[in-house]
């Protein structure tokens, strides 16, 4: 009875890691499903703008982050779905051990493959989101120059409106 509850336990616990993976992978389609959404949306001004505006540049490098951003979290996804993989066969390999001989390494390395897996896509979707900043960074720009543009003519409009003091 202890050996089959053991066979059950070592199975079950791949089962915790496939629900894990589930979880990360609603995630990651999220937001591979926003990059794609942002990139068609500034594709899309690209294309309204004419063609001297000095903007579309500047979406050009955004839709350039942005898709460096979904091919990240694509790999991350894929990752995900192989460790999900990786831990379903790691429980059909305890579960086949009643019926044939499968060598205890098996299931362990397919298990630690998985564990990889995983550690890959974490890496992926850490550099992603510190790509985020670059695009970020390229709005801001875009941001800070506009304000500085009108702080400045704000200033030229006032010293026009000053009254002037007679010199003397």
């Amino acid at each position: 009875m202890t050996g089959a509850l053991q066979q059950i336990a070592a199975a079950v616990t791949p089962a915790v890691m496939v629900s894990a993976c589930g979880l990360i992978a609603l995630g990651l389609d999220n937001q591979t499903a926003r990059m794609a959404m942002r990139m068609r949306d500034l594709a899309r001004e690209w294309r309204a703008l004419p063609a001297e505006n000095a903007r579309r540049e500047r979406l050009a490098r955004q839709i350039g982050v942005l898709d460096r951003r979904h091919g990240l979290y694509s790999r991350a996804l894929l990752l995900d779905y192989g460790a999900l993989l990786a831990f379903v066969v790691t429980s059909l390999l305890w579960l086949a051990q009643v019926f044939m001989a499968v060598p205890p390494e098996l299931p362990v390395s397919v298990f630690a493959a998985g564990v990889l897996m995983l550690g890959a896509m974490a890496v992926l979707a850490i550099a992603s989101v510190h790509l985020s900043r670059k695009a970020l960074r390229i709005e801001w720009d875009e941001v800070a120059e506009g304000a500085e543009a009108a702080a400045a003519q704000d200033i030229a409009h006032d010293a026009h409106l000053a009254p002037r003091r007679p010199a003397g």
